[in-house]
């Protein structure tokens, strides 16, 4: 047997009851672990809403709620105004990624396809972007959207969400790859460049785009920081910061609640699409 094909348990092993046995034991055992290891903090969180106020404080904790109360949900969905937070947020998540699925789409094929002048210096000074921490950049950021009056406006998030270097950097590679024939054919068949990027390369990067997608709506659907510098009408708030405004004088089990109805879309995302992100994440591994 090779090196490269060597394990702690030999194929014939393996083969034997006993080794069979112990495979699946251990195997059974390391999935089950890690399922919990993730799933338990969700079930915490879950059932932690369900508790009264006093059961959730208590030392030591209880697993399984004694009394079961789904009033948390209806009263964080009511008190702490979820609809129109969540409504905010969709449209801050929702405009963020189609103007960066737009915009660095465009960029990422310039500079794989259409090789411009000074491509590699440009591309460079993208990625150099990559190294400035994102707290340098929030003052430049918060005076030039106060300058263009888009305070309290989902342009402020917008605009500075193009600006993703790693997700354009994404998709240049993946670009890369697509292989010349293909291009050069829908070329000679007299398909103009905006033609091929519509007709063939995007239909073949659905794997990738599904990953900086989720990449696009996460980022906007977590961020803290920015929302709270530039909305300072509560009302236009997201999610992310209306749970912190709003969370005094609001009992814990409500806040725990809250906090799950904010989890679910971003879940319910990930659900739908685990297989383009998987799928995304195949191909670049394959390809680069």
């Amino acid at each position: 047997m090779s090196a490269a094909t060597r394990t702690l348990l030999s194929p014939a092993v393996l083969a034997r009851p006993r080794g069979k046995a112990v495979y699946w034991t251990v195997f059974t055992g390391v999935v089950l672990l890690f399922a919990l290891a993730f799933l338990f903090p969700v079930y915490w969180m879950v059932t932690g809403a369900m508790k009264s106020p006093d059961e959730v404080a208590r030392t030591p904790p209880t697993l399984v709620p004694e009394d079961w109360h789904l009033g948390g949900y209806t009263d964080a969905w009511d008190l702490m105004q979820l609809p129109t937070h969540l409504g905010n947020t969709l449209v801050q998540a929702s405009g963020a990624w189609l103007c960066q699925l737009v915009f660095c789409t465009a960029a990422a094929y310039a500079l794989s396809r259409l090789r411009p002048v000074f491509g590699g210096v440009i591309l460079g000074g993208i990625l150099a972007t990559l190294m400035v921490p994102a707290q340098a950049l929030v003052v430049p950021k918060y005076l030039t959207v106060a300058d263009l009056g888009l305070l309290n406006d989902p342009l402020a998030i917008w605009l500075p969400a193009v600006a993703n270097a790693f997700n354009l950097y994404l998709l240049k590679r993946f670009f890369d790859q697509i292989p010349r024939d293909v291009l050069e054919a829908a070329e000679i068949d007299g398909a103009g460049k905006l033609r091929v990027l519509w007709s063939i390369v995007l239909p073949m990067s659905r794997p990738v785009l599904g990953v900086v997608s989720i990449f696009a709506l996460v980022a906007v659907w977590q961020d803290f920081l920015w929302p709270l510098m530039v909305f300072s009408d509560t009302g236009k708030q997201p999610i992310s910061v209306a749970l912190v405004q709003l969370s005094q004088n609001i009992q814990l089990t409500v806040l725990i609640a809250a906090m799950v109805i904010a989890s679910v879309p971003m879940v319910a995302l990930f659900l739908v699409f685990q297989r383009h992100i998987i799928a995304g994440i195949s191909a670049g591994s394959t390809k680069g």
